[in-house]
């Protein structure tokens, strides 16, 4: 039963929300982030190395993702949070270690199972606690925030890993790497977690995935819900990987580049932290959002200006705050003991539609068209998307 807002135990909430929130930041603190790609072709490795590298971690986590959402609904969700970066410490571990081929493609093995753990598990869990405490409705609020803890500790890891590196070369920036993922186990391990399982320990992994499918297919508003996640997240993640391209078309100098990201990046930001008062804005709000986050998106990325550039973090900015409130309409409509499974299903989604964006912007790029061009063309999508949700809500109003 939800406890009416007067018998919120506040101080709780609070211990739920300072957990994640510490999580958050350190779970994305990685000096390694920024400079990983550098330590590998020091080391030695070709273009097709480092590539067959990348393509691993994104396999690796294709493959795992919907598996351990049910492992998570099936055992502990704090379990898969704290194994999860410990799997990753190794993996930094290995690189600065044993710095070769496969060192480096066991440890983005080791790192892309740590990061399948979490996801689905984090969302589930902070839901599922909230709900027990009576605060389901600071979902949105709580999430954003933990998202703009991410962004923060992003850029605070770019900013300091060239001093660490030229204080103590790629060991000082993996040693701070893998001390990053233990406290981020650690800071898991005070996670609470009420969540009751049958006494006979419940369903298996296999069988919980098997109910979680079944939701979808059997409830419209569930699959609905679950599609829009990767329609909202996967194509501005994939653009996100090119706007230093895009920047550094506008013929500023190369030292300028990383201002204008940092503006973008604080665009997204300011989004995160919105996401509180905006879950106000309902089916036809967020079509809205989307469709002037697109627009933005178009305009900026044509104009071929800083001012444009300003544009581009608006509509990321708006993109990152649709993006949770997808989420939360998600964690709405699922039941409680497939959650992990279903969130991970929607990410499993997201990766794929992201892998394809990154195909479908390579093929546009090969036509010879600008990245401003490209950038415009790929906010179509978020325009149908807008168009898709104004359709659902007005058959959803009709008598």
């Amino acid at each position: 039963m939800t406890l009416s807002p007067a018998r919120v135990p506040t101080s709780e909430v609070r211990r739920l929300t300072a957990t994640l929130y510490g999580y958050s930041f350190l779970d994305d603190f990685v000096l390694l982030y920024p400079v990983y790609a550098l330590l590998f072709a020091d080391t030695g490795m070709s273009l097709w190395q480092i590539s067959s590298l990348f393509a691993l971690w994104s396999i690796t986590g294709v493959l795992l993702e919907v598996p351990s959402g049910a492992w998570a609904d099936a055992v502990s969700r704090r379990l898969l949070l704290w194994l999860g970066p410990l799997l990753t410490a190794v993996g930094f571990g290995l690189w600065v270690l044993l710095p070769s081929y496969w060192a480096f493609a066991l440890g983005f093995v080791l790192w892309g199972a740590g990061g399948a753990l979490g996801s689905g598990a984090l969302e589930a869990l902070v839901y599922d606690e909230l709900d027990r405490l009576g605060a389901a409705d600071r979902y949105a609020r709580v999430m954003g925030r933990a998202r703009a803890a991410r962004l923060v500790a992003t850029m605070a890891s770019v900013g300091l890993a060239g001093p660490v590196i030229a204080l103590g070369g790629y060991p000082a920036v993996g040693a701070a790497s893998v001390l990053a993922c233990l406290l981020t186990a650690a800071s898991a391990s005070r996670f609470p977690e009420h969540r009751v399982r049958p006494e006979n320990g419940g369903d298996s992994w296999a069988t919980t995935l098997r109910t979680g499918l079944a939701e979808v297919r059997g409830d419209r508003a569930v699959r609905g819900a679950l599609l829009l996640v990767p329609a909202v997240a996967a194509v501005w993640g994939a653009l996100d990987e090119y706007t230093p391209l895009l920047v550094r078309d506008l013929g500023v100098a190369e030292a300028t580049v990383p201002f204008l990201i940092l503006l973008i990046w604080a665009g997204v930001t300011a989004g995160s932290l919105l996401a509180g008062p905006a879950e106000r804005l309902g089916t036809r709000g967020l079509a809205a959002l989307l469709a002037g986050a697109a627009l933005a998106l178009a305009v900026g990325a044509a104009a071929g200006t800083v001012a444009g550039i300003v544009l581009v973090g608006l509509a990321f900015g708006g993109f990152q705050l649709a993006e949770v409130l997808a989420d939360v309409r998600l964690q709405h409509r699922i039941d409680d003991s497939r959650r992990a499974t279903l969130t991970s299903v929607a990410s499993l989604g997201t990766e794929l539609a992201t892998v394809g964006t990154f195909g479908l912007y390579a093929l546009l790029g090969s036509t010879g068209a600008a990245h401003s061009t490209v950038f415009a063309i790929l906010a179509v999508p978020y325009l149908v998307a807008a168009l898709v949700l104004a359709r659902a809500r007005a058959a959803t109003a009709r008598p």
